[in-house]
């Protein structure tokens, strides 16, 4: 059987790395060099430059790390993925909750997951996917994924043994808008154990970025609208 004229057409596309990881940005746009169906690379280190980038470029394909974005919630990328259309999304970060992974996932056939630690082979299959408008979801989010069926309720429940009285702490100054590095400073303490203590603050709350953590923590009553708002 002969393949179709359109099958042997490659189809460039523009790509648009929304990551403030220097590092990360530095090794995605080595990998997407080398790739042949990559017209354009271009960068966005918030949520405007991001949405900047989108009015501009559409169509192209979006490598997103949600957890360094001020995003408020799942929501909150679903209706931006509602009003660019005709862009594809591959997420890309070290760690995300299951509950976010499969409101995404299931809101759009559009958004693809691929880990920052997984092997360069997966991440490059991932790329070469999305460049064709193909989903790609990798091993360890798909495994996730499964034994999420039997997991806890997507919020877990509010209760006052869930953090530690330093993680509880730690979530209070996060909540306050500190950083990692002002609250290692103030706390007397390093910079990599307060960020091992804010990856398993995420982890236990079941939330990826500051803006959920911050509403978990007003519900908990670790931090009360007065106090954010000073």
């Amino acid at each position: 059987m002969q393949r179709s004229f359109l099958e042997g057409i490659l189809i460039m596309r523009e790509f648009i790395i929304a990551d403030n990881q220097d590092i990360t940005k530095a090794g995605m746009m080595f990998l997407l060099s080398k790739q042949k169906e990559v017209s354009l690379l271009l960068e966005a280190d918030n949520k405007a430059e991001l949405i900047q980038q989108l009015r501009l470029h559409p169509t192209a394909v979006v490598i997103l790390d949600y957890t360094l974005f001020d995003f408020s919630g799942a929501e909150e990328l679903i209706v931006l993925h509602e009003r660019f259309k005709e862009a594809d999304w591959l997420l890309f970060s070290d760690e995300l909750s299951i509950p976010f992974l499969r409101q995404i996932l299931f809101s759009s056939m559009a958004f693809g997951v691929v880990m920052k630690d997984n092997s360069k082979e997966e991440i490059l299959t991932a790329l070469q996917c999305s460049s064709r408008k193909e989903r790609f979801i990798c091993n360890h989010v798909s495994n996730l994924l499964l034994s999420g069926n039997r997991a806890s309720p997507t919020h877990p429940a509010i209760k006052d043994d869930l953090l530690t009285p330093a993680e509880r702490s730690i979530l209070k100054e996060i909540a306050l808008g500190k950083t990692t590095k002002e609250i290692a400073t103030e706390k007397n303490l390093s910079f990599h154990t307060i960020n091992s203590h804010r990856k398993n603050i995420f982890r236990k709350l079941n939330v990826n970025n500051s803006h959920e953590a911050t509403k978990y923590a007003m519900k908990a009553g670790i931090i009360d609208l007065v106090e954010y708002y000073i």
